[in-house]
């Protein structure tokens, strides 16, 4: 029986798989035992597939790569537990699939964003005159955060849609608090930025 360290019987799969799946698999144990060259590979073996998926799932090119980055975070984190490395390219695709419906929802909850962010953006003198109609306020708005990018509206829709205080935030992206405040700082100087440059 030839196994790895990981326990896992290599011998057995060369049976029933191609020569890709098995080197695949053996890039896995590899990244299992903290090989970077075999991490490396696997990530340009695998990458274009994952995006495509991704963007399969979500229509949106731009969006596809933010996502596929933060899978390829994901997998670099739990790797290890992965007990069978033939089930990479499920468990993969599962992982993006999980993070492509998280960007459809909060594409469906940026309606409702648009409205809160709208309501603040007349108390303020910087973005709008107080006479402004809500409708345009609005349009105003939609279009800012449409031009920023994926990660910026995932933290204004965190904070001004789900109402999440910045420890929650913190928790759900992985990130310290204090990323967290610069990353929402900057994401609220463009979104004004944005708005000026429309209305002037």
């Amino acid at each position: 029986m030839n196994q790895t360290r990981t326990g896992y019987d290599y011998s057995n799969s060369s049976m029933t798989h191609s020569p890709n799946e098995i080197f695949d698999e053996l890039l896995v144990l590899k990244c299992q035992d903290g090989d970077e060259t075999a991490f490396k590979t696997l990530v340009s073996r695998w990458h274009s597939r994952l995006r495509r998926h991704a963007w399969y799932l979500t229509q949106d090119w731009e969006a596809a790569g933010d996502i596929v980055q933060d899978v390829w975070l994901d997998i670099v984190r739990s790797i290890r537990r992965l007990k069978d490395p033939a089930s990479f390219r499920s468990w993969s695709y599962r992982i993006v699939r999980n993070k492509a419906n998280d960007w459809l929802r909060s594409k469906q909850r940026q309606r409702t964003l648009w409205k809160e962010m709208a309501s603040q953006k007349q108390n303020d003198d910087k973005l709008t005159p107080q006479k402004e109609n809500t409708v345009h306020t609005q349009s105003v708005i939609q279009q800012g955060i449409k031009a920023l990018s994926t990660s910026s509206q995932q933290i204004l829709s965190m904070k001004y849609m789900d109402h999440m205080s910045t420890q929650d935030i913190s928790q759900a992206l992985g990130i310290p608090e204090g990323t967290v405040k610069s990353r929402l700082h900057h994401a609220r100087e463009q979104l004004k930025q944005v708005i000026q440059r429309n209305e002037s």
